[in-house]
């Protein structure tokens, strides 16, 4: 075996061609956005290997000459990495690693390991542990043969436990305790969802290709202060903050992780609770670099992985980042019932989130109940109530001291209104529920 270098960051990059590219701007596309992953990663460039194939070699992935002009560039640039833009099969990663003594990472281990660096959470670095762990269980490969027989005794011969055996018990066992530690985060963060739901928050979750700019807008319209930069993956963890921007709205809005494409199917598992908080958004804001060119590819990736989420029927607002690079102006269409929204804004500069906060407001009004009543003096607390969660359109006063509302709130915040109001407030609140036939569809009282 070759010594594997302590720094690890000079990498050559292979990049195969597939020859159902049609254009040379696929494939130069994706061999810019692997060197973003590469650099993601802390990956020193040194040099890009590229290599059109019409078969997979089951042996190198890429043909024999191919490989050992790979090895020739290790051994001329000292390199002590190899990033390949393809899933490598185990086997075809240790031939490599044998022929070019050096570490060879296929694409699918270099997003684990970007995943790895940038998760800070309780529940993201889990997540990506357990990613991990299921990728290196099709890597078991090495046994320890002076195990292989045990001498030395009535008893004690035959075969002992391999390292293989041992690897696999091992990690078993870490998946095993992963998988108990997640679950109680998701059930926490279950908890936390239907808390929001049964107090009628409207819940709205941003997703996106990686890098278009979703914690960007996070901040602006949060005042968070989440990480972003102009890198792949600046952030993982979810983050959910109270939406403010619109009056008279209860609202919380979360960051979820950006796409890519290819994405290891064991992010995509690993990371499903991450992205439940997409599953049960009542609005999707869809970020699109409007800047890169590859745009639409990156919208039917996004919509791919939603799909695959089983999110079909969420309103979506697309919203065309970034276009104090682009040049295009700020505009709001408003798509209708089936087609989704688009809004053209800049995050960095502010240009076009008033349009963005109108399509929002409208899209959670859409779901509130207005209601005109009489009440009396006295529920002067409940009117109280009602200021207070900005919910008053419209207040006219009569002679006999009475106010006449007309409020407006999420249907979900009605019942709880009629649930959870003090005094007989609630009774009030149920009883113009009832009126309107707005009460809960398992209410056994008649009207």
């Amino acid at each position: 075996m070759f010594e594997r270098s302590k720094r690890g960051d000079r990498a050559i990059l292979l990049c195969p061609a597939p020859m159902e590219y049609e254009r040379r701007s696929d494939h130069a596309e994706h061999m810019a956005e692997f060197k973003e992953l590469a650099l993601s990663a802390g990956a020193e460039i040194l040099d890009v290997l590229v290599s059109t194939r019409q078969n997979v070699d089951p042996k190198f992935y890429v043909g024999s000459g191919k490989a050992e002009e790979l090895a020739a560039l290790v051994k001329e640039h000292e390199a002590d990495l190899v990033l390949v833009d393809a899933p490598l099969s185990p086997v075809q990663e240790r031939n490599l690693e044998r022929l070019v003594q050096a570490r060879v990472l296929d694409r699918r281990t270099l997003i684990l390991d970007i995943f790895s660096q940038r998760a800070r959470s309780y529940e993201g670095q889990l997540q990506v542990e357990l990613a991990q762990l299921k990728h290196m269980s099709t890597r078991l490969v090495r046994g320890w043969t002076h195990l292989e027989r045990q001498k030395g005794g009535i008893g004690l011969r035959g075969p002992g436990e391999t390292q293989l055996e041992t690897d696999r018990r091992l990690l078993n066992a870490r998946v095993k305790s992963l998988n108990v530690k997640l679950e109680k985060v998701m059930r926490q963060r279950e908890q936390g969802r239907r808390q929001r739901k049964k107090s009628g928050t409207q819940m709205m979750a941003l997703v996106g290709y990686t890098n278009a700019g979703k914690s960007t807008l996070f901040n602006l319209l949060t005042d968070a202060e989440v990480y972003a930069k102009d890198q792949l993956f600046a952030t993982l963890d979810p983050t959910v903050r109270q939406f403010t921007a619109i009056p008279g709205s209860q609202a919380v809005i979360s960051d979820t992780v950006g796409f890519v494409r290819d994405l290891p199917h064991e992010l995509v598992a690993a990371f499903r609770a991450t992205l439940q908080e997409a599953v049960d958004a009542d609005v999707l804001l869809h970020v699109i670099d409007d800047a890169n060119p590859e745009h639409r590819d990156h919208k039917r990736e996004v919509y791919q992985v939603l799909q695959d989420l089983g999110i079909e029927d969420i309103p979506i607002i697309e919203i065309y980042n970034k276009i104090d690079v682009s040049g295009k102006p700020p505009q709001w269409i408003d798509g209708g019932d089936d087609v989704p929204d688009k809004v053209w804004l800049s995050s960095k500069t502010g240009a076009g989130v008033d349009l963005l906060l109108k399509a929002i407001e409208e899209h959670i009004h859409s779901t509130h109940v207005s209601l005109r009543f009489i009440l009396p003096v006295s529920q002067a607390r409940l009117r109280a109530l009602f200021y207070q969660l900005e919910a008053i359109k419209d207040e006219t006063i009569d002679d006999g001291g009475n106010w006449h509302l007309e409020v407006e709130l999420p249907l979900e915040k009605w019942r709880q209104l009629a649930k959870t109001a003090e005094d007989n407030a609630a009774d009030f609140v149920a009883t113009l529920l009832k009126k309107h036939h707005l009460e809960e569809e398992n209410s056994t009282d008649n009207w």
